[in-house]
Parts: structure tokens; C-alpha cells; sequence
């Protein structure tokens, strides 16, 4: 009784051990995605992906539809043209004065002029300075960012009526947000975009129904909500954060993201001659915001923006429209509950980058060709790239390129991992099977090493093969009168000989007991079919015959070099096995065993006075029937075998039909 608990308690000792070493394997698996996770997340904290994650911003914003052109607002553009007709540069207050005076005549609701009049241009100074007063008007003026670069507004213009133009340029050159509030060391200024939307709805945005407020116009306040961030009416702009999308930088201000409209003509322009010539369209005007600026190549105030990054074609877009694309943004969200940009926060991102850590490592583990790893990561990363877009095309930016990278990553290392395991796999099975297998079986081993291997083991299975023993006749008498030494050197010899012959003919050495060897034919890889055990059987006939052939030649040199001659025997059986791994974690062999590997033995060792040739080969009847009759064969009778109760059907195996033998004895 004591017996069967300690063999209980040790089955439960194995099974606890295989458990922890789950445990172990999904202990690593969980520190390695917390590590790509963290080390991804904070390679994109340090800004790592910031240039990759905005060029693909720029792309998405390219590939969105495009939006309806803004009838709130029109551009008054000076051309290169203009300049070339008037003559002039900077161009006259009078010139100036014109073309305001023009434009409140057509009735425009509010007239931002993008251009610095700090400094008058006559003539025409008074003239321009009584247009400037009137209420619906916008100056500008540029904070700089030093003393010596600020652009003071135009003198005697009221601050409520000057907005300020500084465009925050990222790293690459790109204009993406909209600086609402410029602080110039005393007060916090306004932008331009921002008094023009203002003064637009204090004159109750005229000749314009908001589509979804019910409020008026008149009476959307602005005021600092409990975040501090500014509020107009219940529409709220928060301040953009330093890790907000894939910026680690945002410095100073009320900045938001900047939504461009993306469409050729999303903001109508004219050219200030058409508007002096009276050749616009007065509905163009009547009611519009309008914005004075320049758009001629010879002046530089263009602008790098997502509609003009990488391969697109459009041109710079001029400084002035870039307002404008503001202005319109800031409209388009107070009167029409149009979304700003969203974000995840750092713990979302995170996660987000978890989720597509753990897609690599399921397809890593779950793809058995580096061809369908390689399909299905191009899958995931479009899959990626197209979530990402559609979440683009409802105002929210999440990140692309560090979960890509985590992807890859985990992928990488699945690799990895997965071919350090195949190495240990190799090792263990070249350890269960000693290294004397075929190319051939060893190729067929990786090929079906998944199911061949589990934990480190062979699991048993239950085949039918063909079991082969070979001895050497009198080895205890020969090695009686030699040294140990060259007892030693020279049955390696011998047992090479056996060993090729047996790789040779695709069958595994399982064993050496001395001068005795057992190899069989037909494992790991079970045969599923009749031809297949025969081919099997064939096999290890085949093998004993080309044995015999090379002893014959090695028993002449040996002759010659004064070592023994020798003669041995072979016993061959076909029948069920069960095979697998055999021994404990520390030591593990690969275990034939069953009936047919003890008849195997037994016929090579029975009637050994009966010696007929320099190797002789005994096969019962349960191989012969699988040699389809391509041998020639001797049957010696059916012999009692030692530890088998019936007598077993027993013949000789004289050579290969196709062979010249003198021996038929």
C-alpha cells in the first residue's frame, strides 16, 4: 500500500512540476509584453514617434473626403499679379482704404486685414485710419518671439480689434494648431481668427442660421471654464497637453489642433483687383467674414500644412487661407457642434499598445511558416491602419507607428523565442533519439515537431514497426583475450558500420548494449498505411543484407591489420510497439517497448550454434509477409522462443532476388 502512495505522490510531484513550468512559461510571456508595452510607451514619451505618427497624420488628413467649401467667409488675395498692375509693394494706405471702403459698401460682416500697417504707407494714412475705425474691422499684430521681431498693431486701433497672427510651426516646418492666445508679456492677445469669429457673433452671425444651437449668435459669451479652458457658449476648446496625439512638446498658450478642411476650394479667394475693379460677385461678400492678405510667391507668406506635406502636389498654403482654414474651424465648432480632436490619455495608450503587442505574439505563436507570419503582420498593421482612420474620420487621433512597433517587436521575439525553443526541441529529441537518425526522419521530425513534441517530451503512441537486434557471435571470448583499450576501439569501429547502415536505410539505433545494437524502423513518425509498414519492413532487411556486405570486406581488412574476424547475427520483427519518451526530467531516453521488440531479440538470439553465414539473418513470418516476396528465404521451421508460449514461424533471409548468392544452404 505504501508502495502505490509513493507512486501517486511522485505522479503528482511530475504533474506539479509540468504545472510550474506553465506557470513559468506564462510568467515570462506576461513580462515580456509588459516590458514591450512600457518600453514602446516611453520610447514615444522621449518623442521618439512624434515625426513618423505626424507624417501620418498629414497623410490621413489627405486621404479624408473633402468638405463642402465655407460660404462664411471669403480671401482677398494680393497676387503677384496685383502687385505687377499697381506697381507697388508695400502697397499705399490709399490702395488699402479702397479696398476696405469696397468692401463694407458690399456689406462684409466683419474685415480681418492680414498685413502690418503699423507703419503708414502714404498716401492715404487718414483715409485708412477712418476705415480701421470702423467696429467690424481686425487689425494684426505679431508677439514674435523675441522684442526685436514683434509687430506692433496699427496705431489708435482699439486692442478689441487687433488679433495676432503667430502660427506655431512643429519641429518639421508643419502648421497643424492654432494658437488662440498669444501672451506679450502683459496681456494675453487673441488670434486673429478668434476676434474675426467674435465680432461675427456679436453681430449675430448676419445672414447665417446656426444649424444645430438655438441660441443667438448675439449671445454666445465667451468666458474660462472651471478647467481654465475657454469656453464660447457650452462649446469648450481645451488646451492642447503635451502628450495629447503624438506631440510631447506643445509649449505655451491655448493651442488646439487645427481641422482642415480638405478640399481644393474649401475657402473662396479673389484677387484684390477683382474687389477694386468691382468684379466680384456681391453675395461673395454681403454677410461674409472677410480676410485681406497676400498670396504672391515673391512675398514668402506661404505655409507648410497637412494638405502640402509629402508627395501631395498642392502648393504652400498662403498664410492668409491658413487663417481663414482656422477661422472656419472655429465656426464650424461653436455654430455647428462640429468635434475638436480627441485623445487618448497616457493609461489608453498604453493599452492600446498592449492590445496590439499581444495580436504579435498570438500571431507568432500561431503561425508555423515565416511566409503566413509574414501575410498575417501585413494584416494586423493594415487593420491597424485602417481602425486608426476611421477613428481619424471621427475627429479622434490615436497612435499608429508605437503600437506598430510593439507589434513588430513581439513578432520579432516570437521569432526568436520560437527558434531558441525549436533549438531546445532539437536538443531534446536528439537526446531521446541519440543522433543517428536519417535526413530524411529528422526532416520529417521538424516538420510534425509540434505534435511530436509536448513539454519537452515525446508523448507515447502506439505504432507498428519493425524492430531489429544485431550481436556479434562469441564477443565475450573475443573480448576475454584483448585489452580494454582495444576492445574499445575497435567495436566502435564495428558499431559505426552498423550505425550508417542503419541512417542509411531510415531507421533509427535506439540502443547499444556492448557489442549489441537495436534500431527500428518506422519511428517517430508512425506509418499509416500497409505500404508504408512494408516499405519500413523492406527497409531493415535491406539494411542487415548491406551489413552483411560490408563485413565481409571489413572481416578481410581486419585480417590483414591482425584484429579479429568476426561473425554476427540479426533477429528482425514487425508488429505494435508503443514509443515514446521513458525516464525522468533528469534523464530521459526514447523507449521502444512492447512484445515485438523482445521477439526482435530473441530471434537473433536463438539456435546461435546455427551459424550459416558470416551474418546471418533471421525474420519471422509477421515481416516476411511484408517483403513481398522480393527475397529470397529459408524457413528454419516454427521455433519455441525463449519467453514466448507459442513457437513463432521463423526463415532465414538468404539475399535479395536480384543478387547472385553461392550461398543456399
Amino acid at each position: 500500500m505504501s508502495d502505490r502512495k509513493s507512486f501517486v505522490w511522485k505522479q503528482w510531484l511530475s504533474q506539479h512540476d509540468e504545472t510550474s513550468l506553465e506557470f513559468r512559461e506564462f510568467f515570462k510571456l506576461i513580462l515580456t509584453l509588459l516590458m514591450i508595452t512600457m518600453g514602446v510607451g516611453g520610447l514615444k514619451q522621449w518623442g521618439l514617434f512624434q515625426g513618423l505618427e505626424l507624417r501620418v497624420y498629414d497623410r490621413m488628413v489627405q486621404l479624408r473626403p473633402y468638405h463642402q467649401p465655407d460660404p462664411r467667409l471669403l480671401v482677398v488675395e494680393i497676387t503677384e499679379t496685383d502687385i505687377n498692375r499697381l506697381k507697388q509693394w508695400p502697397l499705399s494706405d490709399k490702395i488699402i482704404a479702397q479696398v476696405l471702403a469696397k468692401l463694407q459698401q458690399e456689406q462684409a460682416a466683419v474685415i480681418g486685414l492680414d498685413i502690418a500697417r503699423n507703419v503708414p504707407q502714404e498716401p492715404g494714412h487718414q483715409a485708412l485710419m477712418e476705415q480701421m475705425k470702423r467696429p467690424n474691422f481686425i487689425a494684426v499684430m505679431s508677439v514674435g518671439n523675441s522684442e526685436a521681431d514683434r509687430i506692433l498693431p496699427p496705431p489708435r486701433v482699439p486692442p478689441q480689434q487687433v488679433g495676432t497672427v503667430d502660427v506655431p510651426l512643429d519641429p518639421d516646418g508643419v502648421s497643424r494648431r492654432h494658437l488662440m492666445f498669444n501672451w506679450d508679456g502683459k496681456i494675453n492677445r487673441l488670434s486673429l481668427p478668434l476676434r474675426l469669429v467674435l465680432t461675427y457673433l456679436k453681430a449675430d452671425c448676419p445672414g447665417y442660421t446656426p444649424l444645430h444651437s438655438s441660441l443667438p449668435c448675439k449671445n454666445i459669451k465667451p468666458k474660462l471654464n472651471q478647467n481654465s479652458d475657454y469656453q464660447l457658449g457650452s462649446i469648450a476648446f481645451p488646451k492642447l497637453k503635451p502628450n495629447d496625439g503624438s506631440y510631447q512638446s506643445i509649449i505655451g498658450g491655448s493651442q488646439i489642433l487645427v481641422n482642415y478642411r480638405h478640399a481644393p476650394d474649401a475657402i473662396r479667394q479673389v484677387s484684390l483687383m477683382e474687389v477694386l475693379e468691382g468684379k466680384v460677385n456681391s453675395a461673395w461678400i454681403k454677410d461674409k467674414i472677410v480676410l485681406i492678405g497676400v498670396s504672391a510667391p515673391s512675398l514668402r507668406d506661404s505655409v507648410l500644412t497637412p494638405l502640402n506635406t509629402g508627395n501631395n502636389r498642392m502648393p504652400k498654403l498662403p498664410g492668409v487661407v491658413n487663417l481663414a482654414q482656422m477661422t472656419s474651424q472655429l465656426l464650424s465648432v461653436v455654430l455647428e457642434e462640429e468635434s475638436l480632436f480627441w485623445f487618448l490619455s497616457e493609461r489608453q495608450e498604453l493599452l492600446w499598445i498592449l492590445i496590439w503587442a499581444i495580436a504579435g505574439l498570438i500571431l507568432s505563436e500561431f503561425s508555423s511558416q515565416y511566409s503566413y507570419l509574414l501575410l498575417g503582420t501585413g494584416l494586423l498593421l493594415t487593420a491597424l491602419g485602417g481602425i486608426s482612420f476611421l477613428v481619424f474620420l471621427n475627429q479622434g487621433w490615436i497612435p499608429l507607428i508605437s503600437p506598430s512597433v510593439a507589434l513588430i517587436l513581439t513578432v520579432i521575439l516570437g521569432v526568436i523565442n520560437r527558434e531558441y525553443q525549436s533549438q531546445k526541441q532539437q536538443k531534446t529529441v536528439m537526446r531521446l533519439l541519440g543522433q543517428q537518425t536519417s535526413p530524411e526522419i529528422a526532416d520529417a521530425l521538424w516538420k510534425g515537431r509540434l505534435n511530436l513534441l509536448e513539454s519537452g517530451r515525446l508523448p507515447w503512441q502506439k505504432l507498428t514497426a519493425t524492430v531489429f537486434f544485431s550481436d556479434i557471435k562469441n564477443f565475450s571470448t573475443l573480448s576475454e583475450a584483448e585489452s580494454p583499450e582495444f576492445i574499445m576501439g575497435w567495436l566502435n569501429e564495428y558499431l559505426n558500420i552498423i550505425t550508417e547502415e542503419v541512417q542509411t536505410h531510415h531507421g533509427i539505433v535506439n540502443k547499444f548494449m556492448g557489442d549489441g545494437v537495436m534500431a527500428v524502423f518506422g519511428v517517430p513518425v508512425a506509418s499509416k498505411t500497409e505500404a508504408e509498414i512494408a516499405t519500413k519492413a523492406q527497409q531493415a532487411v535491406n539494411c542487415a543484407l548491406s551489413i552483411r556486405q560490408r563485413l565481409e570486406t571489413v572481416n578481410q581488412d581486419w585480417q590483414k591489420r591482425g584484429l579479429p574476424v568476426i561473425e554476427m547475427r540479426v533477429g528482425i520483427f514487425t508488429g505494435p510497439v508503443v514509443v515514446g519518451s521513458l525516464g525522468g526530467k533528469n534523464r530521459l531516453e526514447y523507449g521502444v517497448i512492447g512484445d515485438s521488440v523482445n521477439t526482435a531479440s530473441r530471434l537473433e538470439s536463438c539456435l546461435k550454434e546455427r551459424q550459416v553465414d558470416t551474418c546471418r539473418i533471421l525474420i519471422a513470418y509477421e515481416t516476411l509477409v511484408y517483403l513481398n516476396e522480393q527475397y529470397n528465404v529459408e524457413f528454419w521451421g516454427e521455433l519455441p522462443l525463449k519467453g514466448k508460449l507459442q513457437k513463432i514461424k521463423v526463415y532465414r533471409v538468404i539475399n535479395h532476388l536480384h543478387e547472385n548468392s553461392n550461398s543456399t544452404s
